[in-house]
């Protein structure tokens, strides 16, 4: 793998939940402040106060039109769904499975966040989630010692990503395959301290750091005929905001 895989950053500070999500979804679709507000037809001014002010409450029809923008409901904006397993909807409408390009399968990665990494033990793999980010082209994580993560260390494992879209039936996935090992050199540790951006939510005390450099990276798609939510009727229907069909990233 390569080195350090470009970052996606965010303007502004969001507070609020509904704030962060609207963020966070706009950023992963690759849309700036000014592109977003402009198709859900508001001010940019104003939707930078949903975005960081925690006590907005924006009307329904106006989140409407954010959710369509961000192909996305409004109850995933609201955080409605949280404590849902993704992927409970139905099939998205025509499909089409692709396989990711390495150099795809590395700039989602690059994302960093919540991956899963499959732990061999004596009686068979063991899938936990970790906090991890990619440093110097290498997947990192924070653990502690002799957690299920930290036996990892010393292994061949897999390491695995994803994105559901509810909403469009759309997802995508990413598999590295590596060797995986404790990181316990002072100035390695220190550096992978410095650069790393995703801590463990866990909390307490996790200083063991563990690196993973992938041999083989590999991933998958399933997009969709692109669709929106109509305020109008209440069903999906053709969306003005993304004609082309974008990828979601």
């Amino acid at each position: 793998m390569p080195d350090p895989f470009p970052l996606s950053v965010t303007e502004g500070s969001p507070t609020g939940d509904l704030g962060r999500r609207i963020a966070v979804r706009r950023t992963a679709l690759g849309l700036t402040r000014e592109e977003a507000a402009a198709q859900a037809g508001v001010a940019a001014s104003y939707l930078q106060y949903l975005e960081e002010f925690p006590g907005a409450a924006p009307g329904r029809s106006v989140l409407l039109r954010l959710a369509g923008v961000l192909r996305t409901t409004v109850t995933d904006l609201a955080g409605g769904d949280s404590d849902q397993t993704p992927g409970p909807g139905r099939a998205g409408s025509d499909p089409e499975f692709t396989e990711l390009t390495v150099q795809e399968c590395r700039e989602l990665l690059s994302t960093h966040g919540v991956g899963r990494v499959a732990v061999p033990t004596a009686s068979g793999p063991v899938i936990v989630p970790v906090n991890y980010s990619v440093v110097d082209g290498a997947i990192v994580y924070r653990t502690a010692p002799a957690a299920m993560p930290s036996r990892a260390a010393g292994c061949q494992v897999t390491f695995e990503i994803d994105r559901i879209d509810d909403a469009f039936g759309e997802g995508w996935s990413v598999l590295a395959l590596g060797r995986a090992r404790a990181v316990t050199e002072p100035d390695d540790v220190r550096r992978l301290t410095e650069h790393a951006f995703s801590t463990p939510w866990a909390g307490g005390p996790r200083e063991e750091w563990v690196r993973i450099d992938a041999l083989s990276l590999t991933g998958r798609r399933i997009a969709t005929r692109q669709g929106t939510f109509s305020e109008a009727s209440g069903t999906d229907g053709p969306s003005p905001a993304d004609p082309a069909g974008r990828n979601m990233e």
